[in-house]
């Protein structure tokens, strides 16, 4: 039987989604907790593969099951949230078709990245902190430009195992929270690693007037990681949410 679980976690404690021998990540830790509780091994695979420190307002994975155990079922997701800590949430576990795939059938990822413009001791670790006097709107008519059917190397992580740049990036867009604080939108059919890290970092550095908007167009053209801005730190990343089609659902 194949299950989808929808997640929530924070990236600080763990070394990223993936498994990697000797470090503790979000997959390692879900693959143990349903392991014990389902008497046998467990391979998850998410949606995508977070990096050291990224968070997930909702991550998306798959999992099977071969001895007849009902993982939808209110007790075992409290048994399974009782074993993986407070740092990881699972709020649902649904069966979907046999062929159903966290990864690959997913239509559309959406990412947000948080800043706030003055010293908060409550978004320490989870928000950048960044200058007042950053220009928002020239970061949204940059990020408006970015919107569509691109080729992304310049905003990829180099020798990455991806088969294409190409990403259909959908909407682009700095919003405001309060005075002091703000969350930058993105989303798209797929994100290459540290994409959105690079596109907020070459957004920053429009908005400290150091590149105009239409600058950013420049970067896109030159395919080359090194004419974008620098990655920003990972903490304030959320990967906010995943679509599906409806009938991958049982």
């Amino acid at each position: 039987m194949r299950w989808f679980m929808t997640l929530a976690y924070r990236g600080a404690p763990y070394h990223g989604w993936q498994v990697q021998p000797g470090q503790e990540t979000v997959q390692g830790v879900l693959e143990d907790a349903l392991a014990t509780l389902t008497r046998h091994p467990v391979a998850v695979t998410g949606a995508g593969r977070t990096d050291a420190g990224v968070n997930a307002h909702t991550m998306v994975a798959h999992f099977d099951t071969d001895n007849g155990i009902d993982a939808s079922a209110p007790g075992f997701v409290r048994g399974l949230n009782s074993l993986i800590g407070y740092d990881i949430a699972v709020y649902s576990i649904v069966p979907v078709r046999p062929d159903a795939h966290a990864r690959f059938d997913a239509t559309e990822r959406s990412y947000r990245y948080y800043a706030t413009t003055r010293k908060n001791p409550f978004a320490r670790g989870l928000a950048r902190r960044c200058s007042p006097s950053l220009d928002f709107d020239a970061m949204n008519e940059a990020a408006r430009l970015l919107i569509g059917r691109r080729d992304f190397t310049s905003f990829a992580k180099l020798h990455s195992d991806a088969k294409t740049n190409i990403c259909d990036l959908r909407r682009a867009a700095w919003h405001r929270v309060d005075d002091d604080s703000w969350y930058f939108d993105i989303a798209a059919d797929r994100f290459l690693r540290n994409m959105v890290r690079a596109v907020v970092g070459t957004l920053v550095e429009v908005g400290r007037g150091k590149m105009s908007p239409g600058g950013i167009l420049e970067v896109l053209d030159k395919a080359d990681r090194c004419a974008a801005g620098t990655s920003m730190p990972a903490e304030a990343l959320y990967l906010w949410s995943v679509d599906y089609p409806g009938e991958i659902y049982i």
